[in-house]
């Protein structure tokens, strides 16, 4: 399976709870913060909640 490299952008301040839970989920806690996941529908679900404070890649 593919993997995801994805990239915290922008703050979490002022977002909504379940936003900011999603990145807490993701394993992402500072900005610019790297982490590496499957690529599994849980997770490409998870990041297109939010979308709008991540930036993604895919990896090999």
């Amino acid at each position: 399976m593919a993997k995801i490299k994805v990239t915290q952008v922008k703050s979490q301040i002022g977002r909504l709870k379940n936003q900011k839970r999603t990145l807490e989920a993701l394993g992402l806690r500072r900005l610019n913060q790297t982490v590496e996941h499957e690529a599994t529908p849980t997770i490409v679900g998870m990041v297109n909640t939010v979308k709008h404070l991540v930036s993604v890649e895919e990896t090999k």
